[in-house]
């Protein structure tokens, strides 16, 4: 933007991204078809687990997966759209470096991703979705009491917890829909995800040009504790739910 003007943000990674489409396709032109006996069997694999667990248990995930969804939509839009201003009005500098500082913070944060993957592989989801969601709470409050440099910092932790939210919904989807609903069930939760982020950049315009961000915050931090009591009612590791739910194994 600084040197080529506003544009260029968006022609260079649109060319990227039309080239990886190319190359994506011609690699599925001559990549192999999935073997055929090796998807039946996850479908039966599936739907044997699916028969074990009561429908009032699998009701109650889905729901929390769809609220949690919703609130994680608005927390993840306002925080990525909202970011970059943040740093703008505690951190003088140019698009360069204002960039530069987004950029940090959005590399390290996507980490977590792998980090919180690791994690429901081996311990209860319930755990460390309550675990993430707490930690976002904190973090919310406090950067609504630092300024300058600090932001920087803190926005690098609580990035962390809101990347890191994002592989925890996707997982409790797929260990609880049959293999030939998966697919519409989370077409189902982008379809939530993308309507509340999209009606969320108005929002985070009002709220900033009457109160500031500090109320912003404030508020992200109540839809955080929001995601934390909702998780509390997944069922846990004694519970008769899916034992992929309760259980990692």
């Amino acid at each position: 933007v600084d040197i080529w003007g506003w544009r260029s943000a968006f022609v260079v990674p649109g060319t990227i991204s039309i080239a990886v489409g190319i190359a994506f396709f011609l690699f599925l032109r001559h990549g192999k078809n999935a073997d055929f006996e090796t998807v039946k069997a996850d479908l039966i694999s599936t739907q044997a687990e699916m028969r074990a667990a009561p429908k009032n248990v699998l009701f109650l995930i889905f729901n929390i997966v769809i609220f949690t969804t919703a609130i994680g939509g608005l927390i993840f839009q306002s925080t990525t759209f909202s970011l970059p201003k943040v740093f703008e009005e505690e951190i003088s500098g140019s698009a360069t470096m204002l960039g530069w500082y987004s950029f940090m913070v959005f590399s390290i944060a996507a980490l977590a991703q792998l980090a919180v993957g690791y994690l429901v592989d081996h311990y209860s989801v319930r755990l460390v979705f309550a675990v993430v969601a707490i930690f976002q709470a904190l973090l919310f409050l406090v950067m609504t009491q630092i300024s300058g440099v600090l932001t920087v910092v803190v926005a690098v932790m609580f990035m962390l917890a809101v990347f890191g939210q994002i592989p925890i919904n996707d997982v409790l989807v797929g260990r609880i829909t049959h293999s030939e609903w998966r697919s519409r069930a989370y077409a189902i939760r982008y379809v939530v995800t993308f309507t509340v982020m999209a009606s969320t950049v108005p929002v985070i315009a009002w709220i900033h040009g009457t109160w500031g961000f500090g109320r912003l915050f404030s508020l992200l931090a109540v839809a955080a504790t929001a995601i934390f009591i909702a998780v509390m009612f997944l069922p846990g590791a004694k519970s008769n739910a899916h034992p992929h739910v309760a259980h990692a194994k």
